[in-house]
């Protein structure tokens, strides 16, 4: 059986891994017939959001003790990654993407790629075998993989940056996977676009087809 590595950012869509995305791609990569195993940074989130109310709370929480609860304890960290023990490489979307592990949030172009990300990007790049990125992930690719392919859908400000990233970005809508050919790279919008979680299942399900289609 392929095996993918998903990598998570914490557990919640707006200081972490989005769960619709986590999931739904976790259920994907078993539905397609493969298994994964699961990793996060041992780091600290940049902050801690009150879903309910939006508003940032005053504590600190652990990236990898956050997406623990997604992984529902089995999950290892990323440090421990080695992507020859593997056929792919994933990342889910959500805000942790974004801040956790890059600072694409606050820095767009100007971004840094947490280092543990950024060397299982690019180990697992250099073995050449695929990657997937949803929602605002793809950024993180953009960022480490000079020139590559991506979609993030739509939204004209994160164009521009991952443009300024030196990225090729097409716009895509629910469902729609772009594949990059030179890089073994795919990407898709889920909640970068208005979305509902039917959608998100099948950009989830599209990007782990297609993913496995080229292994």
């Amino acid at each position: 059986m392929k095996k993918f590595a998903v990598i998570l950012s914490g557990s919640g869509v707006f200081d972490g891994s989005e769960i619709h995305e986590a999931t739904l791609t976790m259920l994907a990569i078993m539905k397609n017939g493969a298994t994964f195993e699961i990793f996060a940074p041992d780091v600290n989130q940049h902050h801690v959001i009150n879903h309910l109310t939006g508003e940032e709370m005053k504590e600190t929480r652990n990236v990898l003790v956050e997406s623990a609860r997604i992984a529902r304890g089995q999950i290892r960290d990323l440090k421990t990654y080695n992507p020859a023990d593997f056929d792919a490489l994933i990342l889910p979307g959500g805000f942790g993407a974004a801040k956790n592990l890059s600072d694409f949030a606050f820095k767009g172009a100007d971004c840094k790629v947490n280092e543990d990300v950024e060397k299982a990007i690019g180990s697992t790049h250099a073995m050449g075998n695929p990657i997937g990125a949803l929602c605002i992930a793809p950024v993180i690719l953009a960022k480490v993989i000079h020139q590559s392919r991506i979609t993030i859908g739509d939204d004209s400000s994160t164009v521009a940056a991952v443009e300024k990233l030196g990225a090729i970005h097409e716009k895509t809508t629910h469902g729609e996977v772009v594949y990059d050919a030179q890089h073994n790279l795919f990407t898709t919008p889920c909640y970068m676009l208005d979305a509902n979680i039917v959608q998100i299942d099948e950009g989830a399900n599209n990007v782990v087809k297609a993913m496995m289609e080229k292994m």
